[in-house]
C-alpha cells in the first residue's frame, strides 16, 4: 500500500437530484412517435428502458461499398449502437441533374445493411455539412448559385427541396416510425438563423424523411429554434483549426475536465473569422427541454496543412470517460471509421477560400478504425467504455451528475483532482479522469472519497490510493448484481454476464492501482482475496482472478481483470448470449451469431466460461496463414530537390504544396512488392510506411491515389482499396520538411524536425502487413 507522508483533505459531493421533474418534450412523444425511441428531458429510452446510445461517425461515401459490412461489424463490436452519417451534397451531384445513388453513394443500400446488423442511424442531410469537404458539401454548381446561401431565399430553398426530395425518394420506406433511421441533423455550424433550420425541417418532412430525433449542432454559442431540434454538442481536445504555432488552446483543455457546460466554442472557430477557438463566442447554455448529448466527441482529428494533431488512445477515452461522468445522455463521436475522399478535388482547401488546406484524398482522421480497417489505441479503451454502458447505461441514463465540492480553478489547475459523481441519491458511479496530453500530470496522492448520500454518507476506498497519471475509470458506489450488493471497488466495471442462471460481474483493474473491494457485513466472499476489515478486501490483479460473494442465498461471481488483460476484452452479444472474449486482434460477430475476426498470424481467442470461472480456447478455421509482416525493398528513383519555405498562404496559415511541387521536388521511391503476395492473399493487405517529410503520395500505375500529410504517425494503407494488383507500378513520393516551413507538428515529431541536420527527408521503413481471416469452428 502507499506510503502517505502527508495527509489530504478528503474528496467530498453531496449528490444533488435532478432540478426538475421528468418531462415528455413533443419530439418522438406526440410528434414523429417511434415504435422503440423517444426522449425525455433527463434520457432517451429504447423499448421503454432508459438507455445511453452510442454513436460513431462513418461516411459511406468515403468508403468502398465492399468494405462497409466490415466496418459496421468492428463498430458493433466496439460498442456503437447507433451509426451517424452525412449525405454529402457534391459527392451525389457533382453536375447539375445528375444525381448518382450507385456504388458507395448508395445510401438507401447503406441504411439497409445497417438494419440488417441491428444498428440504428442519424443521417446529417445538410445541404451544408462541412465534414472537411469543399463547399461545405455544397456542389460548385450550388456554389455559384445567384442565391443567399443558407437562408430562407427562395431562391436557394428551392436548390434544396430539389436536393431533399432525390434523398427522400432514396430513402423510400426506410424512416418513419418503425425505421432505423432514428436521428435527422439538419445543417450543421449554423449559429445565427433559427428559422432557417425550421424550414429546413419543413422541406425535408416535405420530402418524405421522418425521424423521432431532429437534431442541430449547438456549439460556437448556435441560436436554435430549441421547439423544432434538439441541440447536440461536440468536444475535441486538440483540433487543426487553431494557428500553427499556437499554445493548446482553452477550449481544449476544457474537455480534460468534467463540467456540465455542454458548448464548445471552439470547434469551427476558423470558419466564423476566429484563428483560436479561445476569441470564438461565448458558450451557449444546454436546454431543458432535452438531455445533454453529443455527437462530436473526438474520435480523433485530421490533419491540415498548417496543423497537424495526432491525439493518443488516452486522449480520445479521457474526454469520452468526462462526458460520462459529467451527465452524458448521448455519446457521439467524429470519426469513429476513417476514409478516404472519393476523388481528388473534393476536399477543404484554400482554393476555395478555406482558411485550411486538407489532404486530397486522406480521411483517416486518427479514427478509432482507421481508413485501412486498423484498429487504433482509442478502440480498445473506448470498447471498455461502451460495454459498460451497454450493462450500465439502464442505471446511469437516470443519474444526474454532481460535481465535487471542490473543482479545479481553471484549465491550468494541474493539482485538484478531476472527478465526478453520477448517482440516484442510493447507487451510482464515481468518475476519475486524471489525464490529458501535451502537459502531463504528476500521480494524484492519497485519494478518498467521502460522498453524500440519501441513505447515508460514505467513505471509500477504505485507505487513501495514489491515482497514477493516465488513470480513466468509473468505480462503483453500492453497486447490486445477482442480488449481491457491493459497497464500493476501485476497479471499473466491465459488464454483467448471465449464463445458466450464474451472474457474473466483470471488473477491470486500473493500471498502477491496486483493486479493493468491499461488502456489506454478512457477505461471504470466497477466492483470492485478502480481508482489510470493515468488509473491505485487497486482490492482487496480475493475472485474472475469481471470486464468489454470497448473501442471504444469493450468489455473485466476480471476475477481476488486470488492466493489460482488460485491453484485449471484447463484450459480444452472440447467438450463445453476451460473452465476454478476449482477442488481441479485431473481432466481430458474423451472419451466423459466431465469432469472426482477422489476425496476424494465427488467431488466439479466448472465452470465458462462467461454469469454470475461467478462460478457454476458442476453436477457430483460419484461412492460410501468411508471414505477418515482411520488409519491402525499395529503389531511389529520383532524388529530391530543394523545397521552399512556404507554398503560399491564406490568412495567415501555410498553403499546401500542389501536385505539380510535389511531382517536381519530391523524392520517389519504387515500391518492390512480392507478386505472390496479392496473388494468394485471402485477407486484406496493408502497406505499412514509417516516414518523415512533409506530403506523402502514393502513385499506383503512374496515378496519384493517396496522399498524407506528416505528423509522425505511420501511414497505413489497404492494399487493395490503393488499387494495387500483382504488377504495379508502385512509387511512394516525399517532399521535404523545411525547417522554416510554418507548420505545427506533435511534439514528438517536432523534436525529430529540429534535431535533422536541414530539411527533413526520411524513409524509415516500408512493411506489407498480411491479415489472416479466421471464424469460429462450428461444432
Amino acid at each position: 500500500m502507499p506510503d502517505h507522508t502527508t495527509a489530504r483533505q478528503l474528496l467530498t459531493a453531496v449528490h444533488t437530484p435532478g432540478t426538475s421533474e421528468l418531462r415528455l418534450p413533443a419530439m418522438s412523444n406526440t410528434e414523429d412517435v417511434h415504435s422503440r425511441w423517444r426522449i425525455t428531458n433527463r434520457y432517451l429510452e429504447c423499448d421503454g428502458r432508459p438507455v445511453v446510445p452510442v454513436s460513431g461517425e462513418i461516411h459511406f461515401s468515403r468508403l468502398p461499398r465492399n468494405r462497409w459490412e466490415d466496418r459496421l461489424r468492428l463498430m458493433k463490436a466496439g460498442g456503437i449502437t447507433v451509426v451517424a452519417c452525412y449525405v454529402f451534397w457534391i459527392h451525389h451531384e457533382p453536375v447539375e441533374g445528375e444525381a448518382r445513388f450507385d456504388g458507395n453513394l448508395d445510401v438507401a443500400a447503406f441504411v439497409r445493411l445497417c438494419a440488417s446488423l441491428g444498428l440504428d442511424v442519424v443521417l446529417r442531410i445538410g445541404p451544408w455539412a462541412h465534414g472537411e469537404v469543399r463547399n461545405g458539401g455544397f456542389p460548385d454548381w450550388v456554389q455559384a448559385a445567384a442565391v443567399e446561401h443558407r437562408t430562407n431565399d427562395p431562391a436557394y430553398l428551392a436548390l434544396v427541396e430539389r436536393w431533399f426530395h432525390l434523398v427522400g425518394g432514396q430513402l423510400t420506406g426506410l424512416t418513419g416510425p418503425a425505421g432505423n433511421v432514428i436521428g435527422i441533423q439538419l445543417e450543421n455550424e449554423l449559429y445565427d438563423q433559427p428559422r432557417h433550420i425550421i424550414e429546413l425541417k419543413k422541406l425535408a418532412r416535405s420530402a418524405g424523411l421522418g425521424a423521432p430525433l431532429w437534431t442541430a449542432t449547438a456549439w460556437g454559442g448556435a441560436d436554435l429554434p430549441l421547439d423544432e431540434v434538439m441541440p447536440v454538442f461536440g468536444g475535441y481536445g486538440d483540433g487543426f483549426w487553431v494557428d500553427a504555432d499556437a499554445p493548446w488552446d482553452p477550449t481544449f483543455r476544457a474537455h480534460y475536465f468534467f463540467s456540465h457546460e455542454w458548448d464548445d466554442p471552439g470547434i469551427g472557430a476558423d470558419l466564423r473569422g476566429h484563428f483560436t477557438g479561445s476569441s470564438a463566442e461565448p458558450p451557449r447554455p444546454s436546454s431543458d427541454l432535452y438531455p445533454p448529448a453529443t455527437c462530436e466527441l473526438t474520435g480523433g482529428m485530421a490533419t491540415a496543412y498548417q496543423r497537424r494533431p495526432w491525439p493518443s488512445g488516452r486522449d480520445v477515452a479521457a474526454v469520452a470517460n468526462n462526458k460520462v461522468g459529467s451527465g452524458s445522455a448521448w455519446q457521439g463521436y467524429y470519426m469513429f471509421t476513417g476514409g478516404t475522399n472519393p476523388a481528388a478535388g473534393l476536399q477543404e482547401s484554400q482554393a476555395t477560400g478555406y482558411p485550411n488546406d486538407l489532404p486530397v484524398f486522406d480521411y483517416d482522421f486518427h479514427a478509432p478504425i482507421g481508413a485501412s480497417g486498423r484498429l487504433a489505441p482509442g478502440f480498445a479503451l473506448l470498447r471498455r467504455q461502451h460495454a459498460f454502458l451497454a450493462a450500465f447505461g439502464g442505471q446511469l441514463a437516470a443519474m444526474p451528475s454532481t460535481l465535487p465540492d471542490v473543482i479545479p480553478r481553471e484549465v491550468g489547475d494541474a493539482a485538484t483532482l478531476r472527478w465526478a459523481l453520477r448517482s440516484n441519491g442510493e447507487s451510482g458511479f464515481v468518475f476519475i479522469t486524471w489525464h490529458q496530453p501535451h502537459m502531463p500530470l504528476a500521480a494524484y496522492n492519497a485519494a478518498q472519497f467521502r460522498l453524500g448520500l440519501d441513505t447515508g454518507a460514505m467513505t471509500f476506498p477504505a485507505s487513501p490510493v495514489d491515482i497514477p497519471p493516465g488513470t480513466i475509470a468509473a468505480w462503483p458506489v453500492n453497486l447490486e448484481a445477482g442480488g449481491v450488493r457491493m459497497l464500493w471497488a476501485t476497479a471499473t466495471p466491465l459488464t454483467i454476464l448471465e449464463t445458466g442462471g450464474t451472474v457474473t460481474l466483470v471488473l477491470a483493474a486500473e493500471p498502477g492501482i491496486e483493486p479493493a473491494l468491499c461488502f456489506p457485513e454478512g457477505t461471504v466472499l470466497e477466492g483470492p482475496a485478502t480481508a482489510r476489515g470493515g468488509g473491505a478486501y485487497r486482490v492482487s490483479a496480475s493475472a485474472p482472478v475469481t471470486l464468489r460473494a454470497a448473501l442471504g442465498g444469493c450468489v455473485l461471481g466476480i471476475l477481476l481483470l488486470p488492466a493489460a488483460l482488460a485491453d484485449e476484452s471484447w463484450v459480444l452479444d452472440t447467438a450463445r448470449g453476451r460473452e465476454l472474449v478476449l482477442s488481441p486482434g479485431p473481432l466481430w460477430v458474423d451472419a451466423e451469431g459466431g465469432l469472426a475476426g482477422r489476425s496476424l498470424g494465427m488467431p488466439c481467442v479466448r472465452r470465458y466460461c462462467p461454469a469454470l470461472a475461467g478462460f478457454e480456447d476458442v476453436a477457430v478455421d483460419a484461412d492460410t496463414v501468411h508471414p505477418a509482416r515482411r520488409s519491402i525493398p525499395v529503389q531511389l528513383v529520383r532524388s529530391a530537390q530543394p523545397v521552399p519555405a512556404s507554398f503560399g498562404s491564406l490568412a495567415g496559415r501555410a498553403a499546401a504544396p500542389d501536385g505539380k511541387a510535389i511531382g517536381r521536388l519530391a523524392a520517389a521511391y519504387r515500391l518492390n512488392l512480392p507478386t505472390a503476395a496479392h496473388a494468394s492473399a485471402s485477407g486484406p493487405t496493408e502497406l505499412e510506411i514509417a516516414w518523415a517529410g512533409d506530403v506523402a503520395r502514393l502513385r499506383v500505375d503512374g496515378r496519384v491515389v493517396a496522399d498524407r500529410f506528416w505528423d509522425g504517425s505511420p501511414w497505413i494503407l489497404e492494399t487493395s482499396d490503393a488499387g494495387v494488383q500483382a504488377g504495379s507500378d508502385v512509387v511512394l513520393e516525399i517532399l521535404p520538411l523545411p525547417k522554416a516551413a510554418n507548420v505545427g507538428v506533435p511534439a514528438a515529431a517536432q523534436l525529430r524536425r529540429d534535431t535533422a541536420d536541414g530539411d527533413l527527408l526520411a524513409l524509415d521503413s516500408v512493411q506489407l502487413v498480411s491479415w489472416t481471416p479466421w471464424r469460429e469452428a462450428r461444432g
